[in-house]
């Protein structure tokens, strides 16, 4: 059998394509025996129980009894036999899934690398290829094998990550399920012998299962579950067309010109997204008006300075400054907006207000943090 060699792309467009494509739904956990692989058998029990064809493509019960126990009240089709190296392995047989189609089929550890001679090189290849039969799955993924969060994780922990699955596949899925359990818990079940065999607790503690670092797991798995919700409500708003603001998570814009004091207030949104958490955004209107070169050095360090501060730099063209900040605000459904308010007199803060006063009309719901600048300061 050939190996895949598809683009993301060409996966998306294959499994799109198809209308009846199926479900897919992930659990993920943020550390070996949290139940994430427990849960998906529970609801794969369930549906089986509601009349609903549910098979075991493959799950890993790692000993534990009570996973056993219920992946034994489930069909499990058998495994391909293979050998690699003069080693034999039993791999999960893609083209008996395809076969028998269930409605429902159970695929554990996403980010599996399959042997040499399968199909596909990694196991969510092989999700998508039974997605795309219309097919539903429901399949198990840790938080440090995501591709985006992996580098973090080897970071913090100081364990390298080999096997990772890209994050537009992770988008892929219809619905995400985190298998929580408290950093305690999950000690007191490692030290019960429940998760891995009793001899390589100590080893086991001293390491990976580090309170500190099943904390930042933690951290690291509630801050993606968050993000993959607000994806999902925003499509899910989009969709049907609501304006209103229903953002779960803050997400921060500060308009800046090319001003110096502009930093001030780059600074000053950067700290209310390290308090709160959330997306930060910088935004910058040409009017079409000319800028010296002076003022185009300045505009050009001040973006710098909110790329290093990890904002999202957005350069919007329209002669109306207030409508295109408004449209924008709207369309990313921002939930904090900042202006500099520089100590301006006469006409120039007649405008200003009245720009403010346009904005405030074209928008929904939205904090509005009007900051004074103090030029001579900067």
């Amino acid at each position: 059998m050939t190996h895949s060699s598809k683009t993301p792309d060409q996966w998306l467009e294959t499994v799109d394509a198809d209308k009846r494509k199926g479900l897919f739904k992930l659990f993920l956990g943020y550390a070996p025996g949290v139940g994430k692989t427990f849960n998906m058998l529970s609801e794969a029990v369930r549906r089986r129980d509601r009349g609903e064809d549910v098979v075991i493509g493959v799950v890993e019960t790692h000993g534990r009894v009570r996973t056993a126990e219920l992946a034994a009240q489930l069909e499990i089709l058998p495994r391909r036999p293979m050998e690699y190296k003069g080693v034999s392995f039993q791999e999960m047989d893609v083209d008996a899934i395809l076969a028998r189609r269930p409605q429902v089929v159970l695929i554990d550890e996403l980010a599996h690398t399959n042997i040499a001679g399968n199909r596909h090189r990694k196991r969510y290849e092989d999700v998508l290829e039974v997605l795309a039969a219309g097919i539903d799955v429901l399949a198990t993924v840790n938080v440090q094998h995501i591709e985006s969060v992996a580098p973090t994780v080897q970071s913090v922990t100081g364990i390298q990550i080999r096997e990772t699955v890209p994050d537009w596949v992770i988008g892929r899925a219809d619905e995400i399920v985190m298998a929580d359990l408290t950093p305690e818990a999950l000690q007191t079940r490692m030290n019960r012998g429940d998760i891995y065999p009793v001899d390589r607790v100590e080893k086991a503690l001293a390491n990976f299962f580090r309170r500190g670092n099943l904390i930042a797991l933690r951290e690291l798995a509630l801050q993606y579950v968050t993000k993959a919700v607000d994806r999902t409500l925003t499509d899910y708003m989009d969709r049907k067309h609501i304006r209103a603001n229903w953002a779960v998570r803050e997400r921060v814009a500060v308009c800046i010109s090319s001003s110096p004091a502009a930093r001030q207030l780059i600074a000053r949104g950067a700290r209310l997204v390290d308090a709160i958490g959330g997306d930060f955004y910088v935004v910058h209107v040409n009017n079409g008006r000319e800028r010296s070169e002076e003022a185009q050095r300045t505009l050009t360090a001040n973006l710098q300075f909110a790329e290093s501060l990890k904002a999202q730099i957005v350069h919007l063209r329209d002669r109306n400054v207030a409508s295109a900040t408004a449209q924008f605000v709207r369309e990313r459904r921002i939930t904090q907006v900042f202006f500099g308010r520089s100590a301006v007199h006469g006409l120039k803060k007649y405008l200003y207000y009245w720009a403010i006063q346009r904005f405030l009309k074209e928008v929904p719901s939205v904090d509005v943090h009007i900051v004074t600048q103090n030029q001579e300061r900067e």
